[in-house]
């Protein structure tokens, strides 16, 4: 007998000693939830964040004290018009003249407020709007951007009292801080509308798969308390890989995707292997037998998502990382809980099965026959396309995908700012109204020059022409004053910051960066000799983002490709099947990002999706989907091509093998891809564009993957390639033709004449039914009879 695998001994363990592997998996989990809470959560700072020149002039600016600072913004205008129509006589929907006593009474209030607060840097003089009836206070943070939400409380606390205090004006509050607070609060109730919506769907398919609500319970309870362990690693993994907030959300939107779909597929097998087994093998053999292909199969995906997952290491960016332990985290103790504490479980319920049944037959009724004899119809009339016609079903199948794929060669990056939160966020009203009165607060580029202090003179004259230079571009845009010059203590460090009146996101405020870094700042500051400069700002940190990934992207891809060629290889011994697996993760990541583009690049979307279209894409999306989906794809590779190698080494012939093992594995597939779309749609529904565009992306891949890759294109692959998919082992000629060897002596007996799937699962497991067969001779109790 062959040496069992360590995934077959641990299941045996844990088949033999039920409540110990129960009890240990779920101390684990304590330990780990208790483990990180104690620990607490390392959240990224602002120096975490820094990419390319922006991130360098960040740094030098944050080391002379002339930093860009978060900013809330006070709005004081009249009160006629705040709840007025156009057209009412008196209330025209704009504001009214301010009354000069009331607005300075309500400046000196709010000034006196802010600068007594701890959270409070400065408090600017008033600015009034180009038509006159608003005014607007600058308040400067103490603090970096990732701590100024926790200062937004007692400003808007302040704000309020004064605007109680002053009833004939409004007086509202916006800026970085109360919009970065809003899209968390907003995020944090999308993720609970987002569970709301999952888990009935889930709950369902199961229903549907399993028929037993005892068996929809078990993939949900492994799901959940992977969740949990996982949130606790990665609050202790947050001291090693500072967490940015996503990581969380990624263990969510991932764990209960692997989770159920492991667990799914394991149930599955146990079932199937139950009703093969005709009432001759205990719950213990069962989960044995099960755990010797499912089980091998669980773990070697869940090895191909962690290591497909590390190349997001590789763009060497604070976000990716946290996305990338999250997700890393999530699978392994997926795998964990499937491998471990499931065949617990499942011994549990066969055990109670037994009895049932037992109980049955005493009863002279039949017993109940669990998992599928045969492919379903539906399946086999879906199937029948590339049965009958591969050549023709694949490459209309490819034809398909590339005219989907199409789109994303017109696909534009884009780094998400502000302007595109949804304006459901309170401060988000605010800063429309913001914008509407001070158009220049749009976009603010940050000049920083270092020098000796010596020439801070010549460098406060070179930025003064830069300034002078900019305001004459109709691109930039300042309310008269003098130029925003700051300089350091020190005399080291100087500062001006130019302002422009566009969307963040939009080519115009791009081309007012590159005027600055590419004409204005080499034709004054850069003729000083012995200066260092940069530009930094938002458009600036989008821009070098994009770049960064850009210029990281053919690394991560090109990792990617090769580990999932590794991974394909090592699972299956064969070439051909690794370089097929590349190929069809391309076509349904190229599909998918065409599709992206296709919906959220336009705006004919907009309405029905609820977003506002930034003109393209986000950064991250693309580079995500492809590790990601590359990951989850082995899903859907391994268990359904593990089913037909396993036919296969039986003896069935290749084009036979196919047929029935994308047939018999089909059902489970289909019910993991409906698991994980429905998971993955959920996100679209959520207010933030990029999780939106995640979230679609990753839905469209899946179904894709599921419905064309694996029912049209795999076996129309498949069945053409025949005996060359297995190159170049020579496992499955050798059995084969020990097959025909045995069919000509006739060895081979069964319903099938083994030439089907039964046959071939008939004789997979023989030496461990035989050793199950004789303990269950010599123990009597734990023996059933055949039926």
């Amino acid at each position: 007998m062959r040496k069992r695998s360590a995934t077959v001994r641990v299941a045996r363990w844990s088949a033999l000693h039920p409540w110990r592997a129960v009890i240990g998996w779920f101390v684990f989990v304590v330990l780990c939830l208790g483990g990180g809470i104690a620990a607490g959560m390392n959240s990224a700072t602002t120096e975490d964040f820094r990419v390319g020149e922006a991130g360098r002039a960040e740094a030098l600016a944050a080391e002379g004290g002339v930093q860009l600072r978060p900013t809330e913004q006070v709005l004081i205008r009249a009160a006629s018009g705040r709840q007025g129509r156009p057209g009412q006589q008196g209330q025209t929907g704009q504001p009214g003249r301010l009354d000069k006593a009331q607005a300075e009474a309500a400046v000196r209030d709010i000034t006196a407020r802010m600068k007594a607060l701890p959270e409070v840097a400065s408090v600017a003089a008033p600015v009034r709007s180009a038509d006159g009836r608003v005014l607007r206070i600058q308040v400067e943070l103490n603090g970096s951007e990732q701590e100024d939400q926790e200062h937004v409380p007692p400003l808007r606390e302040q704000t309020a009292q004064v605007a109680k205090a002053h009833p004939d004006l409004v007086i509202e509050e916006t800026g970085d801080a109360s919009v970065s607070k809003g899209v968390d609060d907003q995020r944090n109730e999308d993720l609970k509308f987002s569970e709301a919506i999952t888990l009935p769907i889930t709950l369902i398919t199961l229903a549907v798969v399993f028929g037993s609500v005892v068996m929809v319970g078990v993939p949900l309870l492994l799901a959940i308390t992977s969740i949990a362990a996982t949130m606790g690693l990665a609050m202790l993994a947050s001291h090693l890989l500072p967490d940015t907030g996503v990581g969380m959300s990624m263990i969510l939107l991932i764990g209960m995707a692997v989770g159920v779909d492991y667990t799914l597929f394991y149930l599955k097998r146990e079932r199937d292997e139950r009703a093969r087994a005709g009432g001759r093998l205990t719950s213990e053999a069962l989960v044995e037998a099960a755990a010797a292909t499912a089980g091998r199969a669980i773990v070697v995906s869940g090895l191909a998502v962690i290591v497909s997952t590390t190349a997001l290491y590789l763009a060497r960016d604070v976000i990716f990382d946290s996305l990338a332990t999250g997700t890393i985290l999530v699978v392994a103790v997926a795998v964990a809980s499937s491998v471990t504490v499931l065949p617990a479980l499942l011994v549990m319920l066969g055990r109670r099965t037994e009895r049932r049944e037992a109980k049955r037959l005493a009863q002279g009724k039949p017993v109940r026959v669990y998992g599928e004899k045969g492919p379903g119809r539906a399946w086999s009339a879906l199937l029948a396309p590339a049965r009958k016609r591969p050549a023709l079903t694949l490459c209309l199948s490819v034809l398909v995908m590339l005219g989907l794929a199409l789109p994303a060669l017109t696909m534009n990056l884009k780094n998400p700012a502000r302007d595109s939160f949804s304006r459901e966020i309170p401060a988000m009203k605010g800063y429309d109204r913001l914008l509407g009165d001070f158009p220049e607060q749009r976009v603010r580029h940050l000049v920083v020059v270092r020098a000796e202090a010596s020439r801070v003179a010549d460098v406060r004259r070179a930025l003064t022409a830069m300034d002078r230079a900019a305001q004459a571009d109709p691109l930039f845009s300042r309310p008269s004053g003098a130029p925003l010059l700051r300089s350091s203590e020190d005399g080291r460090t100087t500062t001006l910051e130019l302002n422009a009146a566009h969307p963040t996101y939009s080519k115009k405020a791009e081309d007012s960066l590159a005027h600055v870094r590419e004409t204005y700042l080499p034709a004054t500051v850069g003729k000083l000799p012995g200066v260092e400069t940069a530009v930094t700002g938002e458009v600036a940190r989008g821009v070098d983002y994009v770049q960064h990934q850009n210029e990281k992207l053919p690394l991560v891809l090109g990792f990617l490709l090769l580990m999932t060629f590794g991974m394909t290889v090592y699972a299956f011994r064969s070439v051909v099947l690794g370089l097929l697996g590349v190929g069809l993760n391309l076509l349904s990541a190229a599909s998918a990002l065409g599709l992206l583009v296709l919906v959220f690049q336009g705006a004919w979307a907009e309405d029905l999706l609820s977003f506002e279209s930034l003109g393209g894409i986000s950064s991250r999306v693309p580079l995500f989907l492809f590790v990601i989906l590359f990951g989850l794809s082995m899903d859907y590779q391994v268990f359904v091509v593990s089913r037909i190698r396993e036919a296969a080494l039986n003896g069935v012939p290749t084009r036979q093998a196919v047929l029935d093992g994308i047939a018999f594995s089909a059902k489970v597939v289909t019910s993991a891809a409906i698991v994980m779309v429905t998971v993955f749609a959920s996100f679209v529904m959520l207010h933030i564009l990029e999780m939106k565009q995640m979230g679609f992306v990753l839905a469209a891949a899946v179904l894709l993957d599921a419905f064309v890759i694996r029912v049209m294109i795999l076996p129309a692959a498949l069945l053409l390639l025949g005996r060359a998919t297995w190159w170049p082992s020579g496992a499955i000629r050798r059995a084969e033709a020990r097959a025909a060897a045995q069919d000509r002596t006739g060895q081979i007996t069964g319903a099938d004449g083994g030439g089907g799937w039964a046959g071939a699962q008939s004789n997979a497991y023989d030496p461990l039914r035989v050793q199950t067969d004789r303990r269950a001779q010599t123990d009597p109790h734990r023996a059933r009879t055949a039926q």
